[in-house]
């Protein structure tokens, strides 16, 4: 069976700071910041982090106000809608989060500082003393500097790891089954996508197609030859020339002998 979360530095680190969080001594605060770049595997930890303790987790959207961030953590704690305004809703959260001492995890966080929802989250954590784990991109920790209420209530803060050479070997189980691909190709890939758990995996599809095409199951990098990885820059801007028909004769007779 094809796993459908493989086991990256990411998800452990998570997972860790998740235990460290909820089995603090008594006194010490109950929030932590886990955080990195976008596509470095953050939302897959919180996957995982979230089954392995039985955590609430909810995904915060640019577009949300702070009645809907109340409103999508009432659902997902399984409370229904509660009269009273955003102000009753948190007591209910916090309420419930206390009884159940389950941790909330929220993504994205980046975007609670958009609205000033920050503050209703430091709500929620007070009213229920419960742990909270914010996951955000790689400026969050400095940007919550400007909450020192809310700062200084961080237990610890984790920064996510780049991907390896190890965590490929692991992707390579999910996104390229049954290809063997050989180190000196799969540590260019790695090199390529410049710690980009997303870009590795794409990478790796990409490799499956042509080895299925070629009706392989070992990709070396010769067998790779010149094509280009996806490594996050845009395409280059094409030229008129580009489009004049020997030209693209021309494209496509190098294509068809790839």
């Amino acid at each position: 069976m094809t796993p459908s979360i493989a086991p990256l530095r990411n998800v452990a680190a998570l997972v860790s700071l998740v235990e460290r969080v909820q089995t603090r001594t008594f006194g010490l605060p109950g929030m932590a910041t886990f955080y990195g770049p976008s596509g470095w595997g953050k939302t897959t930890a919180v996957t995982f982090a979230s089954n392995e303790f039985q955590a609430h987790c909810v995904q915060v959207k640019d577009c949300w106000t702070p009645t809907y961030l109340a409103q999508a953590i009432l659902r997902e704690i399984g409370l229904p809608n509660v009269r009273g305004g955003v102000a009753a809703m948190v007591d209910a959260i916090g309420a419930q989060l206390a009884r159940t001492e389950r941790p909330l995890i929220i993504d994205d966080a980046q975007y609670l500082l958009r609205k000033r929802m920050i503050e209703l989250t430091r709500d929620i954590y007070e009213s229920s003393q419960a742990t909270v784990i914010l996951v955000g991109e790689e400026k969050l920790p400095q940007e919550l500097t400007r909450w020192e209420n809310i700062h200084n209530r961080q237990l610890a803060w984790e920064a996510a790891l780049p991907c390896n050479l190890s965590d490929a070997e692991k992707l390579c189980e999910i996104y390229c089954r049954g290809v063997e691909v050989e180190t000196e190709l799969l540590s260019a890939i790695v090199e390529a996508s410049n710690g980009s758990i997303r870009r590795v995996a794409t990478n790796l599809a990409r490799v499956q197609e042509l080895a299925r095409t070629r009706g392989t199951t070992v990709a070396t990098r010769a067998f790779w030859g010149d094509r280009a990885f996806q490594t996050g820059q845009p395409p280059e801007v094409r030229r008129v020339d580009d489009f004049r028909p020997s030209t693209v004769s021309a494209l496509r007779g190098k294509a068809k002998s790839a």
